[in-house]
């Protein structure tokens, strides 16, 4: 910052963004911005999922894309290799490998409005069972099922609940609305129906 002025400014802006309460997704959801949409968390012995405060927890599909590498085999963003995973169809529940991890999608459809940006965390249930839930940021305008990298990183398989609440997702309004949104640049994630692998 060149100076102080410059640096409370930055701190007002960054300020004014808000974080969307329990209300707001409600009234979002019926109007189309999660399909399904559960308005209230479910729970009834599942891993819960639906409205919270200040999120909405999504739910895992039952579609997967187990990694099987063999020896010497290599992940390369630029260069993907998607015969590196084999597609399940769980019933019911899938056992993560020990130190693995598979890539799956999310029961709901989302559209996220122009002016919002979204964060996602995985629900500490699975995290005290080692599981690391990676999702990036679903950006202004972006829509889609979400694919999501579902980690163990603990020594033994870990068992996921199709289905049932993964991770939760917290609604960021801006300040301003944003110039260039997700589907004004044609985001190469856009509309994405199935768990769809790394792409440049």
């Amino acid at each position: 910052m060149k100076n102080k002025e410059d640096f409370v400014y930055a701190v007002r802006y960054t300020l004014n963004a808000m974080v969307k309460p329990d209300k707001w997704i409600r009234e979002m959801g019926a109007r189309g911005m999660i399909e399904p949409f559960a308005p209230e968390q479910v729970k009834d012995g599942k891993v819960s999922f639906g409205v919270s405060s200040y999120g909405y927890d999504m739910r895992v599909a039952d579609e997967f894309k187990v990694f099987e590498p063999s020896k010497g085999d290599l992940l390369d963003p630029k260069k993907y290799d998607a015969s590196l995973f084999r597609e399940v169809k769980a019933k019911g529940f899938i056992e993560i490998p020990p130190n693995s991890f598979v890539l799956a999608r999310s029961v709901e459809y989302f559209r996220i409005p122009r002016n919002i940006l979204t964060v996602c965390f995985g629900k500490s249930t699975y995290a005290r069972c080692g599981v690391v839930v990676n999702v990036t940021p679903f950006e202004p305008e972006w829509e889609g099922y979400v694919t999501m990298s579902i980690s163990n990183t603990s020594p033994v398989p870990v068992k996921l609940y199709c289905n049932e609440g993964i991770a939760q997702v917290i609604f960021l309004e801006a300040s301003e609305v944003c110039g260039v949104s997700y589907a004004d640049k044609k985001g190469k994630y856009q509309s994405q129906k199935t768990i769809t692998h790394a792409k440049i």
